[in-house]
């Protein structure tokens, strides 16, 4: 039998259009020729028929590219927007943290800031007063609370809105890449509250780019990509789904980079010669292999490849066997890396007898592990696997 379940946000059909004028009425002038040539307004549309349920205690993702309108749809659920058309309902109050500086009046007070903030959520200014001390302990701004919040630097300001959202607690509470910004000590401490509200099956509803988080908190996701819902699922799947939608993006941009290296003055290149499988899209394990070649007339006597990590792990280093180097103009590394989820690229050093570096290729052929699943090791996460037993 399926389990019972309440809605707690009901998303029906949304369409979300933007009119976007061709002229900009700066004198007078321009606005009378503007109304004689009927000034054309350029529709943009956004959001094309979204539909979707976010049950009570789910901790809910709304995930897709830059543009793709997941923080449009976020702030029609907060009411920031009007739909075009379609309706939204709601079933319970609802907190949001959508964005730096919605409900803040700068020339305030940090403390008014904090009572109009509330008044805004619907909590009246005796509700406020019991939970002022939390909110201001939470963000660490004590000190600071009877300053202009113009004085405040954004990092205050994003810690005093979380702090407010998170305390003056609703039913439905909605954050957009809250993650993204303020210090690692704050990210941290967001973190531990997600993992509170997790437990506590809070209902969330966020929008990010960061698929760890997605994989750590949310029970369900959506993929939005061109202002459709591409998919709905699991957080492992659609995450997948996520990171294979960004990588056409990916290899065009390790083309152009590498596009820009081929002025090697040995004539050095690397590029993917297959293995099992082709393109640069790996499971953990499966072989991969770099082809790597140079003008037959050049003779490097040592060859170094190295492995990095998009984000800046240096993992690994070896040094080619080129014996006899003046018969061979072509080398192939073939390898099964064991490596967790995430993007990854090559780099190649070439060196003569001497020791001096004659030809090198940085940013040379990426590749992306969407699954680390090794089988017999189940899933896992880190830079690599190691083979391990349980007991």
């Amino acid at each position: 039998m399926a389990e019972n379940t309440e809605v707690a946000v009901s998303i029906k059909d949304i369409h979300k259009e933007f009119i976007l004028p061709q002229h900009k009425n700066s004198t007078f002038k321009q606005t009378v020729v503007n109304i004689v040539k009927q000034n054309k307004k350029v529709t943009q549309k956004v959001l094309d028929g979204i539909s979707f349920d976010v049950n009570k205690g789910d901790f809910f993702g709304i995930v897709g590219r830059n543009g793709s309108g997941k923080s449009t749809l976020l702030k029609l659920i907060a009411g920031v927007y009007t739909p075009t058309a379609g309706g939204i309902e709601l079933h319970g109050g609802l907190t949001p943290f959508v964005e730096l500086g919605v409900g803040f009046n700068p020339e305030l007070s940090g403390r008014d800031n904090v009572y109009l903030n509330g008044a805004l959520l619907g909590f009246g200014r005796k509700q406020m007063a019991e939970i002022y001390d939390e909110i201001v302990d939470f963000a660490e701004l004590e000190q600071f609370m009877d300053q202009k919040l113009k004085n405040y630097s954004s990092g205050m300001q994003v810690r005093l809105a979380f702090s407010i959202a998170i305390m003056a607690k609703n039913e439905i509470l909605i954050f957009d890449e809250v993650l993204a910004v303020g210090d690692e000590a704050f990210q941290r401490k967001c973190l531990d509250v997600f993992e509170k509200y997790k437990s506590e099956r809070q209902t969330v509803i966020i929008v990010t780019h960061n698929m760890e988080t997605v994989r750590r908190f949310c029970n369900r996701v959506v993929l939005i990509n061109d202002g459709k819902v591409q998919d709905i699922g699991g957080p492992r799947e659609v995450a997948d789904k996520y990171s294979k939608l960004n990588q056409d993006e990916i290899d065009r941009s390790e083309e152009a980079k590498y596009s820009q290296v081929q002025s090697s003055p040995i004539g050095l290149s690397a590029a993917f010669k297959g293995g099992k499988k082709s393109g640069n899209n790996f499971s953990s394990g499966d072989e991969i292999e770099l082809h790597v070649k140079w003008s037959p007339e050049h003779t490097p006597s040592r060859m170094l490849i190295n492995l990095y990590k998009r984000t800046g792990e240096y993992l690994l280093g070896l040094a080619a066997p080129l014996e006899n180097p003046k018969s061979r103009s072509e080398i192939t590394l073939k390898m099964s890396p064991q490596l967790g989820l995430g993007n990854y690229f090559f780099t190649v050093e070439a060196y003569n007898e001497k020791g001096n570096l004659i030809g090198d290729i940085y940013h040379a052929p990426g590749f992306t592990i969407l699954k680390a699943d090794i089988k017999g090791m189940g899933e896992w996460n880190g830079l690599f696997a190691i083979e391990h037993t349980w007991e």
